[in-house]
Formats: structure tokens, sequence, C-alpha cells
């Protein structure tokens, strides 16, 4: 890290100095070959291995934690200093840029004009904001508890089922690992990203806001304005309008969104399955924006926020048709993550393959056990629930009810910090699962985008 800093902070006095395509090639190519390097080395090795038959030996080279992130964010740095969008900052205000701890491992990918006037005001202001603080440690306390207590917990089932591939995998256990998964990353990276913006409150900065009920959404269009939003702006403005964006005909412009979204699936990680995964956003993706180009669909705005009807029945065919595009959007998407998550192209196809070639069934116990959590099941047995036959499967189906409302219907959880009232009910509620956050840590659990 500490080389691609100064690289890129060399880069950019050049720039500054002497503005022109080549020191513009030179620290975008520094900074891809790094990641090239890090990240992709032992693909590309096991990828020619395959083609031509070889037998190179794996180099195993460790990734440096949150590479992916920091690297894109100095190429966009730079980026946005060869358009003349940026000022002259010292080295420690870069540093720090870079560095911020808060979001440097899983994001956001923060730019320039939304962090640098920040950093530089540093000092300038006395005292600490005493309600930023506590809204901060209030988000913080979220994002916490979405990680440990939620998507903790659906992670144990996901494991259980692709550690078990090679023994058959029913369509119930199929289909409920897929949902889980999409929960598990759901509540770990909107976890991560609350964690950060609370963070960042916390020591006086504002992060972007990364994730915004992307369930919610009704297409898939809608999904990347609210999933991973940084990287949505990032590619947009460094790839797609590079490329020509929209102004060179419909045929161009679905060319350079696959692009894009075969740029976002090799950013995530070095394998086909994840080229696979932004392949399949990206035809989806294109293919929406086709049938709008038709005339074919009319945005309604947000969810939840449509036009007023002139009558119920115009009322209730707006809802069904929202739902409808939400319950598709939702499908498409579990589906899409199969790839992202497994190992290989066959283990996707194997999970895929069972959810509809194999009989359907009650989960075995030991797959629902994974959501009894001594706390909830020492409850159970007060109440003596445990005794009944399907005792072991009511921490599963609520874990499953909740998490499905939560992604929904419920109010992003910055909304519920900011709306928070400063009451000692309140103090003694956050108290309360700090304190259950902390007793529930085990082990070592990390954040998934951490891979990336």
């Amino acid at each position: 890290m500490l080389f691609s800093i100064a690289f890129n902070y060399g880069i950019y006095r050049w720039m500054l100095k002497k503005r022109g395509r080549l020191p513009l090639i030179i620290g975008v190519a520094g900074n891809l070959g790094l990641l090239l390097y890090f990240k992709y080395t032992d693909f590309l090795i096991d990828s020619a291995n395959m083609i031509f038959k070889t037998d190179i030996p794996l180099k195993h080279i460790l990734l440096p934690l949150g590479i992916s992130f920091f690297t894109f964010q100095q190429i966009g740095f730079i980026a946005d200093t060869y358009r003349g969008e940026t000022k002259r900052y010292g080295f420690i205000d870069y540093c720090l840029f870079v560095c911020f701890f808060p979001q440097l491992i899983a994001g956001p990918i923060v730019g320039h004009e939304q962090m640098m006037p920040q950093i530089t005001a540093i000092g300038s202001k006395k005292g600490m904001d005493g309600e930023k603080f506590c809204r901060g440690a209030m988000l913080f306390i979220l994002g916490l508890a979405k990680k440990v207590l939620i998507a903790d917990t659906f992670g144990k089932a996901v494991d259980m089922t692709y550690g078990a591939l090679g023994d058959g995998v029913d369509a119930s256990q199929a289909i409920l690992t897929i949902l889980f998964y999409t929960l598990q990353l759901y509540f770990d990276f909107s976890g991560y990203c609350d964690m950060a913006l609370g963070l960042g409150r916390m020591l006086g900065i504002d992060i972007p806001v990364n994730f915004d009920s992307p369930y919610k959404s009704r297409d898939i269009t809608e999904f990347w304005k609210r999933w991973h939003i940084t990287l949505n702006k990032f590619l947009t403005k460094n790839v797609y309008i590079p490329l020509g964006g929209n102004r060179k005909g419909n045929v161009r412009t679905y060319v350079n969104l696959l692009a894009v979204f075969l740029i976002s699936g090799i950013w995530h990680g070095a394998g086909v399955t994840f080229i696979i995964w932004g392949l399949l956003h990206g035809i989806i993706y294109v293919i929406t924006r086709m049938v709008r180009s038709h005339g074919s669909h009319k945005d309604t705005g947000n969810v939840g926020q449509t036009s007023k009807p002139s009558n119920d029945k115009k009322t209730s065919g707006i809802r069904i048709a929202d739902i409808l595009s939400i319950a598709f959007t939702f499908i498409f998407v579990n589906i899409a993550w199969v790839f992202f998550r497994a190992e290989t192209v066959k283990d996707a196809i194997t999970v895929l393959k069972s959810c509809v070639m194999t009989p359907l069934s009650i989960p075995s116990r030991n797959f629902a056990g994974n959501f009894n959590l001594n706390e909830f099941w020492y409850v159970l047995k007060i109440l003596h629930i445990d005794r009944f036959i399907f005792a072991p499967y009511i921490m599963m189906a609520i874990y499953t009810v909740a998490g499905l409302i939560v992604v929904f219907t419920a109010l992003n959880a910055k909304t519920v910090a900011d709306r928070s009232a400063f009451t000692v009910r309140n103090g003694i509620l956050y108290g309360i699962l700090l304190l259950w956050c902390v007793v529930s840590l085990s082990g070592v659990s990390t954040f998934l985008y951490f891979n990336f």
C-alpha cells in the first residue's frame, strides 16, 4: 500500500506540472499491473494450464487487504486530475484520503470531491460534534448487529451446504441456501457500510452512502443504483462515459454496458464464476434498457413513491405491477448470487440443478440447527417449546421471515440512527445490543467484501 500511495502521489504531482495522456496512461497501467499481479496471477496461470495443457505451478500470492478498493480509488483520483477536477493537496492529506480506515478495506470507493474538503478542514473546527458522534455510534452498533447477529448466522447454513455438495443436496435445502446467501450478503455488506459510515461520523468525516435497500428494486437498473453505489458511479464515470456512453447509438450503448458489467465481475474476483455473474447482470441490464427504449416500461419513481392515481383500481394495478417487478428482480438476483458464492461453475450448476431435479423434503435438523443460537434455544426451553418435533425449525423460520421483512419493508439503518431520540431508554437498548454483539463474537468472522 505504501508503494501504491507513493507511486500515485508522484503521478498526481507530475500531472499537476504536465497534464497529458502519458502520466495518465502510466498511472492507470501501474495500478492495474499491481492489481493484476496480486489478484489475478494464479487465475491467469490456472487458465493457461487448462488451455495449453501445461503444468505451471501456482504462485499463491497473498492478497493485500482492500487492494481492489484503494486501487480503484486512486485510479479515480488520477483520472479526475487529468480532467482538471482536483486541487493541489499535500502528501499527508492524500495519505489520509487513501488510508482512512473505516472505508479502506471494503469501500465505499470515495472520490476526492467527497473527502478532500473534509480532510483539509481537519483542525479548523473547535470541539467535537457530540450529536454527530452519538448518531455515528448508533449507526455503528446497528451495522455490527447486522453482521454478527444476522449475516453470520445465515452464513453458517450457507457454508454447510456448499461444503456438502459432493454428498448431494435436496431441492428444499438448495433453494433455502440460495435465499440464505442472498440475505447473508445483504446484511453483511450493508452492515459493513453502516459501520463505516458510523465510524466516519464518530471521527467527524461524512462517508458517502454505498447501500440503499437494493432488494426493493423493481428492475436491475434500479438495483445498481442501490447496490454498491460508489462502484457503479466509478465505473460510469471512468469506463462507461469514456467508452462513449449512450452517445453513439443503441448498439454501442449496449456493448459499453456489457463491458462495464464484465469489468465489475472481474473486479469482484479472479474466477470464471465472477465473470458469469457480471455478464448475467449485464445481459439483464441491457434487456431492461432495450425494453425501456421501446416505451414498454415507465418509471414510477422509488419504491413506494408512485404517482397519485385517479381511482382505487388503478392503484391496485400499480401495486401489483410493482410487487411482481420486485419479485422478478429479487429472484434473478438470487440466481445470479449462486455464481458469486460458488467456488466453481460446476458447484453453481450443482446447486441450481438441485433446485429443480431433486425432490422437495424437510431440511435436515443439522441444517436448521445453524439458527439455534444458545440464547434463543434457552428461551425455547423455558417456554417448553423445545419438546415439539418442529422445534429445531422455529428459529430458522423466524430468521428467514424477519430477514425478508427487513429487506423489503424496513427503514435504512442510517435513517433509524438519524431518527433515534437521545433518551435513556434508547441508550439502554443500544447498549444491550452492543453487549449482545460483543458476547456473540466467536472465532474469526470476516466481511464477505474483504475478499475483494
